[in-house]
């Protein structure tokens, strides 16, 4: 069967995508789940909404619509979560960016069809560009993230005596969204805006519950990512059903079966 799936184009253009993004998603998402800021990927994913369709309405690539609002989204809510409650600056990030995405759309409804691509992703439908795009901003997110790695686990597990010592909480959590940022435009190309979490937040989760040791933790997201998004390739091709359903259901009864096993374990552990 996978032989015959990978005689089509789509399908080979699909399977590299989902590698480049399951990687890059597992690693970032590993470190957003452990910080607690899973409410900030989510508002930074609804952000590329406005961004892409206001890219398509003045005539540029989708993708760099999402870059921009998203980066630009990133940085505004790193900038402002040091001065104000966090919640609270995601919030107003997160409605007026849907607002922009409804106005856009009112003045084109012409392009509702790109816009539902754009909510709930279409991965059958990448080509060499995109693909070449996603390698490009997947790399620019790992490099980034590698070099942030160390400071940013520091002020994850021990924020208070990371300040103490010197490190600027600010600026570790404002770069980390932007990277953050860069990985969201990536799984949107999979998933869409509407169910990014299903990359970046179901496999760090399934993680954490499975270990505690950091290095092995980000390995295991990235590698659960991967083979999610792969099963769900392969599920869409045998059912006709939609990619992002299998990927978001893989996430979610993978999260429930890790947290019921991790649950027996501290149970066993305390006994």
């Amino acid at each position: 069967m996978i032989a015959s799936i990978l005689d089509y184009e789509f399908m080979r253009n699909a399977f590299i995508a989902t590698t480049i993004v399951g990687i890059v998603a597992g690693a970032v998402g590993y470190f957003l789940v452990l910080r607690g800021e899973t409410f900030a990927g989510h508002a930074l994913a609804h952000v590329g909404f406005p961004g892409a369709t206001g890219a398509v309405l003045i005539g540029i690539s989708p993708i760099l619509g999402l870059t921009f609002f998203t980066v630009i989204a990133g940085v505004g809510i790193g900038l402002l979560g040091s001065k104000a409650h966090r919640d609270v600056a995601i919030g107003l990030v997160l409605t007026l960016s849907l607002g922009l995405g409804l106005l856009f759309l009112h003045f084109y409804t012409a392009y509702a069809g790109q816009a539902t691509n754009v909510l709930f992703g279409n991965v059958l439908g990448i080509d060499g560009d995109t693909i070449a795009a996603l390698a490009g901003i997947g790399a620019i997110s790992l490099v980034g993230l590698l070099l942030i790695a160390r400071p940013l686990l520091f002020a994850s597990l021990q924020p208070e005596l990371a300040e103490a010592r010197g490190l600027r909480l600010g600026l570790v959590s404002t770069l980390f969204l932007v990277i953050v940022a860069l990985s969201t435009v990536e799984a949107m190309q999979i998933v869409g805006v509407l169910l990014v979490f299903a990359l970046m937040v179901a496999p760090a989760a399934i993680s954490l519950h499975l270990t505690r040791r950091v290095a092995t933790g980000i390995v295991l997201a990235m590698v659960l990512a991967v083979l999610i998004a792969w099963i769900s390739l392969v599920l869409a091709y045998v059912t006709d059903w939609p990619t992002s359903f299998w990927i978001t259901a893989l996430g979610g009864l993978g999260y429930f079966a890790s947290a019921s096993w991790s649950h027996r374990r501290r149970t066993r552990q305390a006994a």
